[in-house]
């Protein structure tokens, strides 16, 4: 790392020489100054395209899960739906077989034991 003496070394080095080099200089810096601002640009632009790609896909990745989610939430309903129904038969068979097989021969054993 240069020390500071050896900076003013160099800037009076500079300053000696005719005006005619600073304007090659500058042009020199300017150059390079602009070739810095394209580089910038280049990457700048370069991470929003990557950016805007990287969000399409995001994007159409969360279209997918949603139109899952709907599925999904179809198929859920319809098996409650269905559990609903099943329920239902059940409670209908339960009550059938309670009247039928069990409250049925229990009132004909009464009413044969009652029978002189």
């Amino acid at each position: 790392m240069a020390n500071y003496s050896e900076f003013q070394a160099a800037n009076s080095q500079r300053q000696d020489e005719p005006a005619s080099n600073d304007g090659g200089q500058l042009d020199t810096a300017g150059q390079a100054i602009l070739k810095l601002l394209h580089k910038a640009a280049d990457t700048a632009e370069a991470n929003s395209r990557q950016a805007s790609e990287t969000a399409q896909t995001l994007s159409q990745q969360l279209r997918e899960a949603e139109n899952r989610i709907t599925e999904l939430e179809a198929k859920l309903r319809l098996s409650r739906e269905r559990a609903e129904r099943a329920e239902e038969w059940l409670t209908k068979i339960s009550t059938e077989i309670e009247d039928r097989l069990i409250d049925e021969p229990a009132v004909k054993r009464r009413q044969t034991s009652r029978r002189p």
